[in-house]
């Protein structure tokens, strides 16, 4: 093509030179016929001019006579392309120098103009063709869904109908027992009005026969166990403040790198969530309070590889276990609940041998004093209730705390007890005069826990977006740390013997270990859901967890 192009380019050249030639000969010719009449010369003969054909006519006539057709129509596209640009550049050149001036194209260029403003107006209708065809999909997917929910109304509103029917059915069947619950009450008060009355002619008759001296003697006999045991409900005295037992300050040196523990063992210990785990004093013996109303007693194995072996189990709550605690000698249990009692069991006997009832909301935690006479607990109802065991009634009442009291323990060998409450304080008690002796701010979240440590007399809290406080006792007014374990929950913090080390129960399914010194978290994985409760061992060198999936886990 390239080669057309410029056979084509010397042809116009030719072309060209020749028509300068013609126009120079007419030139001539023309003047040499304009002298004879200046001169009243006769006139000449006049030759016409042989005039050339256009340069596009002249290729268009070769290429047809060399039969090259496909040649000849590439020709022509490109020909009239090019002048088709020249026209539009024209036009555009034209209507910005003069406006109102218009081109008028010859019929190959407007048969081009409309053949494309006509392929424009297909492919919008095409495209408006693919909107329609889409807008009527979605109109009938809009009327399919439309059917449905009407169907899905009617069959609601059928039942909604259905159900009001019943209600009615149901008070009106209610109505009708009140008669009979009427007759009932009514049997039921003058049963209770014979029963007085049989009492009091059985009383008269027994009253009306003299008595005999063997009758005197015994019932003088059976009269003296009620002086016994108004003795024995005597209310306790508060032991002295002492220093902590020799071996519990042998046991307080021992301290454990949190790097070297592992998971030992796993322990299903109940189907429903655990709440809190206790440790015995003095035995390697576990008791677990769990979601199912029961507490289960449980002997730790000393090797990696057993498992544990379950002693005991109790039933007598009629809700859900919140809290528990080992008696000081290691031979009771005092259990918290959400039916709003405290309870004491004694493993001599199998059974609950004491109910405190005196809360007004489910109770949370307890703790037993040094000497094993008092108990502590806390509740819902903001408050916290100090119980005497001997005289089993509430010898104090301690109400400072504006929202629900979480945690409660007392400092082993003292008389000070420690609270925490959900109004984000946390506050110490005098337990001989139930007086508030100092109170700890810091908090921005709702405190779950706080605990003691006898080696440094710190505490430690935990509240409800994970952070962990340290205090020191003498100087409350800020904590000597903080540590973040969140952003989940943290459930309960427990101090090692040694005071160096601290375990936190998270939501988050892990147990935290947190070096008290140097503020460093350490987190050990094994639980499938959150961690309620977690304690050390009495050597400090084993960590103990439970927590929602009613699973218990030993690491050492």
């Amino acid at each position: 093509m390239s080669d057309t192009r410029r056979g084509a380019e010397e042809v116009e050249e030719r072309s060209s030179a020749e028509e300068n030639e013609e126009e120079e000969k007419s030139e001539e010719a023309l003047s040499s016929s304009a002298a004879p009449k200046r001169n009243s010369e006769p006139p000449q003969a006049q030759t016409l001019s042989n005039i050339p054909e256009a340069v596009d006519d002249f290729l268009r006539n070769f290429l047809r006579r060399a039969g090259l057709t496909r040649t000849l129509s590439r020709f022509e596209v490109e020909w009239y392309g090019s002048a088709l640009r020249r026209l539009t550049d024209t036009l555009n050149t034209v209507a910005t120098a003069a406006p109102g001036v218009y081109f008028i194209p010859d019929a190959l260029t407007h048969r081009r103009l409309l053949q494309s403003e006509l392929e424009a107006v297909r492919a919008e209708t095409e495209l408006l063709r693919e909107e329609v065809l889409g807008a009527g999909a979605s109109l009938v997917r809009i009327q399919r869904e439309r059917d449905f929910h009407r169907l899905q109304h009617r069959r609601v509103s059928e039942d909604k109908r259905r159900l009001t029917e019943d209600f009615k059915q149901l008070k009106k069947h209610l109505q009708s027992y009140d008669p009979v619950l009427r007759q009932l009450e009514e049997k039921y008060q003058t049963a209770v009005r014979q029963k007085m009355l049989l009492s009091f002619h059985r009383e008269r008759l027994q009253s009306s026969t003299d008595p005999t001296p063997a009758q005197v003697k015994e019932e003088r006999r059976k009269e003296k166990p009620p002086a016994k045991t108004t003795a024995r409900l005597k209310d306790s005295e508060f032991p002295p403040c002492s220093g902590l037992p020799r071996a519990y300050l042998e046991q307080m040196n021992s301290h454990k790198s949190f790097a070297s523990f592992s998971l030992a063992c796993s322990i299903r210990a109940h189907q429903q969530p655990i709440s809190c785990i206790d440790l015995h004093p003095r035995k390697l013996i576990l008791v677990s309070a769990s979601d199912d109303s029961t507490w289960r007693l449980w002997v730790l194995p000393e090797e990696r590889e057993k498992v544990g072996e379950m002693l005991l189990t109790g039933e007598g709550h009629s809700d859900w276990l919140s809290g528990c605690s080992f008696h000081p000698d290691g031979s009771k249990l005092a259990t918290t609940s959400g039916d709003m009692t405290v309870r004491l069991w004694d493993f001599s006997r199998g059974c609950c041998v004491l109910m405190l009832s005196g809360h007004a909301q489910p109770t949370w935690a307890c703790s037993f004093h040094s000497c094993g006479h008092f108990l502590a607990s806390c509740s819902a109802d903001r408050t916290a209730k100090l119980w005497d065991l001997n005289s089993q009634r509430c010898r104090l009442t301690l109400r400072q705390h504006t929202a629900s009291v979480n945690s409660v323990c007392f400092l082993p060998s003292s008389n000070l007890l420690l609270t925490c409450s959900a109004d984000k304080t946390i506050a110490l008690w005098d337990a001989r005069l139930g007086v508030c002796t100092t109170t700890f701010l810091g908090h921005y979240h709702p405190c779950n826990h706080a605990a003691f440590s006898s080696a440094t007399s710190m505490v430690a809290s935990c509240d409800s977006s994970g952070i962990v406080n340290t205090w020191d006792m003498r100087k409350p007014t800020s904590p000597m740390a903080a540590g973040d374990t969140g952003p989940l929950s943290a459930n309960q913090v427990a101090f090692n013997h040694s005071g160096k080390m601290l375990a936190v129960a998270s939501s988050d399914g892990l147990v935290k270990l947190v070096e008290v010194d140097s503020g460093s978290v350490s987190s050990l994985e094994g639980h499938r859901d959150s961690v309620q409760s977690v304690t050390f061992d009495h050597k400090g060198e084993t960590v103990i967890s439970a927590g929602s999936d009613g699973r218990v886990n030993i690491w050492s």
